[in-house]
């Protein structure tokens, strides 16, 4: 497997129907990508020692880093240890995020150049600020945005910010489909 999409180590990224990988993204090892996701220009998501989960109808945007971290004890197929990253259904990453050994779940959002860390958890509904710096094992409640590095709860989300949580994936969708 050669292009965007790499084996490593007897690993390959496994891709539902309809999911869009830009040709100058790199998606690598143990990957696996749900219906009608996106993954953009200039991605890099690197599966090689943990695993990453992607749900359905996600967007990773342009330039957007995605890794894992290490069971130092050994191979996280056999000890079930490190820190995978697993990333939710129906949410938009903006570009050039870093994401860390996360978790965040759908319907969350984070913007442009955001960097959520080490077992940090953005909750369904949630906002991380562009620029902001979600720290190690740091908990973004739903209905919270969250700014600033390192990032803290700034307020509640309005009633537009919250639409904008459900359209920016759905837009993003139907670009993909047109990529496709």
């Amino acid at each position: 497997m050669s292009g965007p999409l790499r084996s490593h180590r007897g690993l390959a990224p496994a891709l539902a129907e309809g999911v869009f990988v830009a040709d100058s993204a790199v998606v690598i090892g143990d990957v696996t990508i749900g219906k009608g996701s996106s993954i953009w220009y200039g991605c890099v998501l690197r599966g090689d020692v943990n695993r990453i989960a992607i749900g359905e109808g996600t967007n990773i945007q342009d330039g957007t880093i995605v890794h894992v971290n290490r069971d130092p004890r050994g191979d996280y197929r056999e000890t079930g240890g490190g820190m995978p990253v697993w990333i939710g259904s129906h949410i938009t990453v903006g570009h050039q995020a870093l994401l860390h050994a996360c978790r965040l779940e759908d319907g969350c959002f984070v913007g442009m150049r955001a960097a959520v860390m080490d077992e940090a958890v953005v909750e369904s509904g949630a906002m991380v600020a562009a620029g902001a710096l979600v720290t190690p094992r740091k908990r973004v409640a739903a209905g919270q945005l969250w700014a600033g590095a390192p990032a803290r709860y700034l307020r509640d989300l309005t009633p537009e910010e919250q639409r904008t949580l459900y359209n920016s994936p759905r837009r993003y969708a139907e670009l993909a489909a047109r990529y496709l």
